[in-house]
């Protein structure tokens, strides 16, 4: 169960909520005890936190906001608020820090969530922004999947034999070739959100774009297509590249997406401790936002923006409708996308025909975030909520927006309104991305 939709009533609020947070803590456990305490405290990159401070960090965000704000508790630890404050001390700093020890860690979380299960079991649904439908504790849900898949971006991060595994994707891409892309027709469509109860502030509110006609990739840009890029020297000119990200690839000596190498003739990649050949028709990842943009103007074409991004996720043209999800208003489930860390790679290109959009767009959700040309921007109207650090502190041409989610995402934490975003530079984030294109005139 994901999060709800807008006409729930408030005991199936509770089981979603209930059931949201237990699946969170589940994966987090899966996470955290894979490893030895020594790889719980290591830093396995100055890019990331010791798997132990994001542990704790989760079970102080869940104190603070269900036992302090919503329930009025005392605090349990206020000593470690500050040891645990994301925007008090940056990732490369928090191994010096005074971190709880593995042990009291898994208590201290523990005792939180015992007591917040108390308080949702016999609070009230209603009253206040941080309960009405359960708000509160689909946010705290979302957080901990956070961090679940920044957890496993440390674990992809790691070196090291292989502390996770899961079976490969099932490879449902149609026999039949697919059209390399879908012309989405122009007009206006409903973007973002002002019904679905645990969208977060920057989904808000909902309101009118105007979109002209375009063409986009059926399916995300794969290994293989993006290796011939590389073939023909697509990191050695300039031509394809904004002057940032030129200046970044030199500097970094970039010359493939990260984690791959080329030996023996063939492309092949480092993947959670194993070392494997690159699969040329699975969706690439691991590139940064100027890599994709640098491939999209080697291949003749463009990053799709935010804005159209969503209506093709979207926006259904038989009744003018933006769907929760490309399938429809259902919850998503394994035939629809690749998520929820069920499987440790993107599936093939083309996989998940339920889970098109109803113009035919595949894999709009899950397997890999997709770059978008847009900055992150606020929508007309939006309000912080519950607290300004989580998207407006981030607002500007600073940052690049991502849609999608990928197969690290949980369903609670992904629909078609949800919006990522990160640094062009950013490479260790399960990242990849689409193309698109205008429509010339007749082809709308």
């Amino acid at each position: 169960m994901t999060a709800p939709g807008p006409d729930t009533d408030p005991e199936a609020l509770r089981r979603s909520a209930t059931a949201a947070l237990r699946r969170a803590r589940e994966r987090t456990g899966t996470l955290t005890t894979c490893v030895d305490e020594h790889d719980l405290t290591a830093q396995h990159s100055p890019l990331m936190s010791p798997l132990v401070w994001d542990l704790a960090h989760i079970g102080n965000q869940e104190e603070q906001w269900l036992l302090r704000a919503v329930a009025g508790q005392e605090a349990l630890r206020p000593e470690i608020d500050s040891v645990y404050d994301a925007f008090e001390h940056p990732r490369a700093k928090r191994p010096s820090l005074p971190l709880l020890p593995p042990a009291e860690a898994r208590g201290y979380v523990a005792d939180v969530r015992g007591r917040v299960l108390d308080v949702l079991e016999r609070i009230p649904l209603r009253g206040g922004p941080l309960v009405d439908a359960a708000f509160a504790f689909g946010m705290i849900a979302q957080h901990e999947q956070q961090h679940d898949e920044t957890m496993l971006i440390t674990h992809q991060l790691r070196q090291g034999p292989a502390a996770l595994t899961a079976p490969p994707p099932p490879d449902t891409a149609n026999g039949t070739a697919l059209p390399a892309e879908v012309l989405i027709p122009g007009g206006s469509f409903t973007m973002g959100t002002s019904t679905e109860p645990w969208a977060l502030d920057n989904e808000r509110p909902a309101h009118r774009r105007v979109v002209p006609a375009f063409f986009m990739d059926t399916t995300p840009v794969t290994a293989g297509a993006y290796a011939r890029f590389i073939e023909d020297g697509g990191y050695e000119r300039r031509r394809w590249w904004t002057e940032a990200g030129w200046r970044h690839i030199r500097e970094h000596s970039l010359t493939a997406p990260l984690f791959w190498r080329r030996e023996g003739g063939q492309w092949l990649r480092r993947r959670f401790g194993v070392t494997e050949p690159v699969l040329p028709d699975e969706p690439v990842v691991h590139v940064s936002w100027y890599e994709a943009d640098a491939y999209a103007r080697w291949a003749g074409r463009r990053l799709p923006t935010e804005v159209e991004w969503e209506k093709a996720a979207r926006h259904d043209p038989a009744d003018g409708r933006s769907r929760r999800y490309p399938w429809g208003d259902a919850d998503p489930t394994p035939v629809h996308a690749n998520l929820g860390q069920r499987h440790l790679r993107p599936a093939p290109a083309g996989s998940y025909p339920r889970g098109a959009s109803p113009l035919g767009v595949r894999q709009l959700i899950g397997d890999v975030w997709e770059w978008t040309a847009s900055d992150f921007l606020p929508y007309p109207g939006f309000r912080a909520f519950p607290y300004r650090e989580y998207s407006e502190v981030f607002f500007g041409d600073a940052y690049k927006v991502l849609r999608g989610g990928s197969f690290a995402v949980d369903q609670v934490a992904c629909r078609g309104t949800f919006r990522n975003w990160d640094l062009p530079i950013r490479r260790q984030i399960f990242s990849g991305f689409r193309t698109a294109r205008d429509a010339a005139p007749g082809e709308a």
